[in-house]
């Protein structure tokens, strides 16, 4: 009976034929006409893994870690690039006169408008109408915050003998004020606003000793109830006098400028062009009754119109 042929659980390792037939010589018989096993293999080099590393293999890997390594530091250098150039004087210059020739700055006097237009509110002072019953517009004006409580500088006339007085600051708030104080003899009344913004801004204020004619200063405020406007000009001269057409006022030591000013103007500030407030606006001069500017307006001195709240002079 024919027997099963059995099998190794493992294949020796291939080599080529002509490695083999190289390396080992042809098998002899012995006496016993048996063919002699066959020499042990050599070992090999290295192993790794399970595979075989010649010395060769080790080179080259050495070869290409090391290569790997170069374009590593080559790309590092090239990303990081030169130094950058040390910024001189001559660049700053530059950047500047670039500026300057591609960039229209604002005026003086807007820079001055906006500085102030925080600090300037519209004042309407609102009375009883002849039936005594409506309320109707008595005089339109303007008035500037001098403390940020909401205390507020304005004319006597704009506000005298109102039953209710209105103030619209300049981010929009609408509130009442009352009438806290009054200085006839400059035209000037102090108002206390019953409701303030929570960033509402006081005016700086600056002393007229340094004021001369000629002067750059800007009128803000409400002329015939529109605005905020802003009209430039410059300081005419100084302590003048004016009495009103109705020669119900006499004032002296004014403030006289040709900035545009109208009715409504009345109780807004007269500004220099660093913002800072120097006078009241408190009249204009005109022969005819037209009530229009012609060139000819005076303010009250900051220094009076402080006094009227108790604040300490310059």
């Amino acid at each position: 009976m024919p027997r099963p042929a059995l099998y190794s659980s493992s294949r020796p390792a291939r080599r080529p034929p002509a490695q083999a037939a190289a390396t080992l010589p042809a098998p002899t018989a012995d006496a016993d006409g048996a063919a002699p096993l066959a020499p042990p293999s050599p070992a090999p080099a290295a192993t790794a893994g399970g595979t075989t590393l010649s010395r060769r293999h080790v080179r080259g890997l050495w070869t290409m870690i090391a290569l790997l390594g170069a374009l590593l530091i080559a790309s590092l250098w090239l990303h990081q690039g030169p130094a950058p150039r040390r910024i001189t004087q001559e660049d700053i210059d530059a950047a500047v006169l670039r500026t300057l020739e591609t960039t229209t700055p604002p005026s003086a006097a807007a820079r001055a408008a906006e500085a102030i237009s925080p600090s300037v509110v519209r004042v309407v002072g609102y009375g009883r109408g002849k039936n005594g019953k409506e309320e109707v517009e008595r005089g339109v004006g303007t008035g500037v915050v001098i403390v940020d409580k909401g205390i507020i500088l304005t004319n006597l006339h704009v506000v005298a003998g109102s039953d209710r007085i209105a103030i619209t600051f300049h981010d929009g708030l609408e509130t009442t004020a009352s009438i806290t104080g009054a200085q006839p003899e400059n035209d000037l009344a102090v108002l206390q606003a019953h409701k303030v913004p929570d960033d509402l801004f006081a005016a700086p204020l600056r002393s007229t000793q340094d004021l001369r004619p000629g002067d750059h200063v800007v009128a803000v405020g409400f002329p015939f109830g529109i605005g905020p406007s802003a009209s430039a000009g410059v300081v005419s001269g100084l302590k003048r006098e004016f009495t009103s057409p109705e020669g119900k006022r006499q004032l002296s030591n004014l403030i006289q400028f040709d900035a545009a000013a109208n009715p409504g103007n009345s109780g807004g500030p007269l500004v220099t062009l660093d913002g800072e407030v120097v006078g009241i606006v408190t009249a204009i001069l005109n022969p005819t009754p037209a009530r229009t500017f012609i060139g000819i307006g005076f303010a009250v001195p900051i220094e009076n119109a402080a006094s009227a709240v108790g604040m300490p002079p310059f």
